[in-house]
């Protein structure tokens, strides 16, 4: 599967509390979290997000505290891909349960600048940078990881296998 766009470029150690601030954590929809993303870092991030879809990051992106609030703000703020070159631990895990395709790679978030176009996939493993004419190689998606993007996330997928084991 190919992802399609331009880069939004952002620095090393963006937290949680930067992503989705905590006093909007009463509030579960993705649009509407979208409308305070990147707020504290960012007042522009959501007129920036509609024409550069692709999150580019440096190292240790998504620290902080551990909330699903963060990757579900970034996803309905309509970031189809996020490539870092380091993601804490939980947020990378929580960004793929809710089906938003993360990958890690140091020469990628170097050498992307900001509103490069590139293509990405995430099947084969492949980033291509146009602006640069550059690629960059990634370990691919498993099978199982990409079902479980493909259906939306971990919650979608328990569901369709559910109702397809009660179907047969």
């Amino acid at each position: 599967m190919k992802i399609e766009g331009r880069a939004l470029k952002y620095g090393d150690n963006i937290n949680t509390d930067e992503i989705i601030p905590g006093v909007y954590l009463n509030i579960t929809d993705g649009k509407e979290l979208a409308k305070h993303c990147m707020e504290p870092i960012d007042k522009d991030f959501l007129r920036k997000v509609k024409e550069r879809n692709i999150l580019v990051a440096g190292k240790n992106f998504g620290c902080g505290s551990s909330r699903e609030h963060a990757p579900i703000a970034l996803k309905g703020a309509g970031v189809s891909f996020i490539i870092a070159a380091s993601f804490a631990r939980i947020f990378f895990r929580n960004a793929l349960n809710i089906g938003l395709p993360i990958v890690e790679c140091r020469e990628a978030a170097q050498g992307i600048r900001d509103n490069d176009r590139l293509i990405i996939d995430w099947v084969e493993g492949k980033i291509q940078n146009l602006a640069k004419k550059e690629s960059y190689s990634v370990a691919p998606f498993p099978p199982f990881l990409q079902e479980l993007i493909r259906q939306g996330g971990l919650e979608k997928y328990i569901k369709n296998r559910m109702r397809q084991k009660k179907n047969a």
